[in-house]
């Protein structure tokens, strides 16, 4: 059984890709890249602005530091502590 985020758009990531990232990501959106996989994630920039997702970053930054080898942001925390706080932004 699976669910859907509507803010977030999972996208898929693959070899032949690997040189066109930027192209992936609609005007609008931010490519993340979350847990120890590195899943990608484009999500909308208009969470940048969400006091709850500010928090999430600020403690992001403060328990592993920032790190963005793949060009969008990194956050590597557990993808499911990034999915439930992106999920509550999703019904605003």
């Amino acid at each position: 059984m699976g669910f859907r985020l509507p803010g977030i758009r999972k996208a898929s990531f693959g070899a032949n890709q690997a040189s066109s990232k930027a192209v992936d990501v609609p005007k609008g959106y931010l490519a993340v890249y979350v847990g120890e996989k590195m899943k990608r994630f484009v999500i909308p920039i208009s969470y940048l602005n969400q006091p709850s997702f500010q928090d999430f970053l600020n403690q992001a930054e403060e328990e592993f530091g920032y790190e963005h080898p793949k060009g969008g942001l990194t956050i590597p925390c557990k993808e499911d502590e990034f999915l439930n706080v992106t999920s509550h932004l999703s019904d605003l």
